[in-house]
Order: structure tokens, then sequence, then C-alpha cells
């Protein structure tokens, strides 16, 4: 073997090469204009062209959208025309069935909107059959998406955005999701499964070591139990894992082979990008919750090693904390941006979920009984919180994140069904609730927000010493 000298050490010619050819495949470092700025906001549960209405402050709102290189949303909903969909409600699940009007596509373009997830616990409501009618609404108006596919490799990866100040990737996955979601590659005979891209996580509570010994109790009484296959640092009970703790609370472990996977994407989008989104949709530990999971700042942070320029979360429909990680921004939650919940149809088993007829009562009743009861352990989502939001504009110099201007929404839970979920910009006592909630929420990232004229304001360099750093 040739060796060649490198420096004060001694390499092989064959290392030197692959060395030579990651300097051609080039460094993980952003690259974008000085100004490039991207907009980030949470859910978009909508089913009508809203550029097209009256709704009072929605134009700022839009304003905001249009001005930045990339306006990023999550995007919760199926876009179709039910009159002559092919395909059926194909996710039992309780919750509504997302669907939209065709004229959806081009309102979300009208709106600014060109980078979307579409990755979540509502992509595969309508099945395979909704997903490619929407992916078909979405590529027909320029706005691009990730995190669906025919199979895993499609649904896992980077999708890319031409903008004037540089090339944007998105990688796109979700943590919750319905059953049957998961895409699949092709093994052996089988095809692969159309489907979105996972993050699985094996969940267990954690319970003070006096409650593991009473569940250990109930756990032996249970016919089905076979000591054989006993673990002892756990006690399962009907699919749930209890394991000891310090405290009553959730903790989640993220599968080892979905964590490479999404690595790998990572590093690969930024590879033939400018600038690398991140985005993951989850509710975990639930919408009730406005801490984030226990697993998901480690995991941020090994996005952000990889490539990431900005990770951000959508799914607990209300606001987390934000987190400035080696000048890049991580958002553990953007909350709600759009809840439009004038959906149709609601489905045979929503009506049952919630004890409702659909020869008594209308959807809208039955949507407002979800509303008030959320999910079954979960806030009901008539509490103003999943209503108050922020869009998130994030601006970079020199390759570095400079600013973070945050804008206060306000979705309207005070009004009629008719007219609440639109956005419109907070007035100032609720802007300043709003700011002043989001503060104490990124306290424990050390992340420092200042207000100004309604604004939340973060500058990078203004953090707080974080606790893991004293």
């Amino acid at each position: 073997m040739v060796m060649e000298r490198h420096g004060q050490g001694i390499v092989s010619q064959s290392a030197a090469k692959q060395a030579d050819s990651y300097d051609i495949i080039g460094s993980l470092d952003t690259n974008v204009v000085d100004g490039f700025t991207l907009v980030a906001v949470g859910d978009l549960i909508v089913t009508r062209a809203l550029t097209k209405g009256s709704h009072a402050g929605f134009g700022t709102i839009v304003e905001i959208l249009r001005e930045a290189d990339v306006a990023f949303g999550n995007m919760e909903t199926n876009i179709f025309d039910t009159r002559s969909f092919r395909g059926s409600p194909q996710a039992e699940h309780g919750g509504a069935y997302h669907v939209s009007l065709p004229e959806l596509g081009p309102d979300l373009k009208a709106m600014g909107f060109n980078l979307v997830s579409y990755a979540n616990n509502h992509t595969f409501e309508w099945g395979a059959e909704g997903m490619r009618e929407t992916c078909r609404a979405l590529d027909e108006n320029g706005i691009v998406y990730a995190g669906v596919g025919e199979n895993l490799s499609q649904a896992s990866a980077a999708r890319f955005l031409e903008t004037p100040h540089g090339r944007v990737a998105l990688v796109s996955f979700a943590s919750t999701f319905t059953s049957m979601s998961r895409a699949c590659d092709p093994a052996g005979e089988a095809p692969g499964r159309p489907g979105l891209n996972p993050l699985r996580l094996r969940e267990e509570i954690t319970v003070p070591q006096p409650m593991i010994e009473n569940l250990r109790q109930v756990r032996d009484a249970l016919p089905y139990y076979n000591p054989e296959r006993d673990d002892p640092d756990c006690v399962t009970i009907a699919g749930a894992r209890f394991k000891v703790g310090d405290r009553v609370g959730f903790t989640y472990h993220p599968d080892p082979s979905d964590v490479a996977r999404i690595l790998r994407d990572v590093r690969q989008g930024k590879q033939f990008s400018d600038f690398c989104i991140v985005t993951n949709h989850g509710h975990e530990p639930g919408n009730w919750s406005q801490q984030t999971p226990d697993y998901e700042q480690a995991f941020a942070r090994k996005m952000i090693d990889a490539g990431a320029d900005a990770y951000i979360v959508h799914g607990p429909h209300q606001l987390r904390g934000i987190e400035i990680y080696k000048g890049r921004p991580i958002f553990y939650s953007v909350g709600n941006f759009i809840m439009d919940d004038l959906r149709t149809p609601v489905g045979a088993d929503m009506y049952s979920e919630y004890g409702c007829d659909p020869r008594e009562h209308t959807d809208a009743e039955v949507t407002l009984s979800e509303m008030s009861r959320g999910y079954a352990t979960d806030l009901g989502f008539d509490d103003p919180v999943f209503y108050e939001s922020v869009i998130a504009k994030s601006r970079f110099k020199e390759n570095q994140l400079a600013e973070i201007h945050l804008f206060p929404i306000d979705l309207g839970h005070s009004k009629r069904f008719a007219n609440r979920g639109v956005p419109s910009p907070a007035d100032p006592a609720k802007a300043g609730l709003i700011l002043e909630r989001l503060q104490k929420l990124s306290e424990p990232f050390g992340t420092k927000i200042a207000i100004k004229n309604g604004v939340g304001i973060v500058l990078p360099n203004a953090s707080l010493p974080r606790q893991d750093d004293a």
C-alpha cells in the first residue's frame, strides 16, 4: 500500500483520496446569501381558500410569509374533491378525516408557502389514494414537500427548494402516526408500502418503586402472564411498559434504525443543499404538555450536528420552548397556524366516538364535541391555549443565525365556529401573554426572549447559561 505524509502523520493513499473526495462533496457548513430568512409556522389544518375571503388581519400575516425566502408549515390535511375521489377513509382512530377541496393548493401558494412537511398522524386517513392526490395538488402548485412516498426510501429522502439566497433541503418525519401509515421498502418478494417517514418511539411510564410492586401484583394475577418472558426492569400490562423512576411520567426511546436512517438523510440533504431544515411531527407526551419529551433535546442536537440548520417540531397544538444550539434554532413546537375546522365529511366512526348520531347531529356538532373533549387524556381543544401561537422568522447573516423575530398570532378562540381558526396579529394584551409564556418555556434551554413593540426577539449571543453547561 502506498503511503503519503499529511501534516505530522502518515496516512494511506486510499485514505488521502477519501479525504479529498469529502472535500469535493463539501462540508456541512451553511452556505446562504446574507439576509436569508426562514419563516416557520405550525399545523395547517385548513379546508378552504382563505385568501379569497374577508378575514381581519389575515393580510398582515400573509405579508410576513411572502417576504421570506422559505415559508414553512406542516400540511395536516389532504387535498382532493370527495365527490370524485375513488378512495375512502382508512384510518380508524376517532379523529377527524382532514380533507380540503383542490382550491387549497393554489391558495397555499398565494399565501406564500413554498415548503411543507407532510408526515403526520393525518397523512394516511384517506389511504395511499388520498396521499397521492394531495401530492399531486402540491406538485401542481410548486410547493415542495417531504415525508411521504411510495416506499420508505422515497418517504425519508430530502426534498429541495430553490431560492434566490440558496438551495434548501427538507427532511420530514413523524413520531406520532396512525397504524399502517409507516412506509416500508421492498423485502424479498413483498413490495414496498406507501406511507410516511417514521421515527418510532418506545414509550415507558416511570413510577416510584412502591407503585412498581403494586403493578407486579396486578400483572402476576393476569391469566396471560408468562414469568419466563419476564423483564426484571419493566412491568408490562396490556401493552403499557412501567419502570422505576423518581416520579410518575413518560420516557421515550427512539428506534436506533430509524435514527440512523434519518441522520444519514439529513447529512445527504445538507451535502446537496446550502441550508437544511429537519422537522418532526410529534405529540409526545401529549397535547396537554408544554414540555418537550425527554428524548428530543439530545435527538435535536444530533440533527444539528449532522448538518441541520433548523429543527422544527409541530404536533402538540401549542407552543413549547426554543433552544439555540451551535447557533442554530430548535423550535420544540411552533403550535398551530390555522385551525379552520370547517371539515367534511366527519366520518361514521367519529360520530360513534363522540356519542353522536348522523341522523340527529351535524358535522359541526361532532367537531365541537371533539374539541371540548380532546383526546382521551388531553386538554379539550376548546382551551384558548390552542388558539395562541407565533410566526417564527429566523434571519441569517454570514451563515450564522443573526436573530429570530416571534410574531404573536390569535386564531380567534372566542369567534363563532364558522370564523375561528384563521390567524391574525394578536392584540397587545394577548401578544404579551403569548410571548411571556414562551419566555418561561424557553428559559430551561438557556434562551432569552426580549419583547419589543409586541414582538419577541431572540439574539443568539444573548442566550442564558444552560444548566448542562454550568
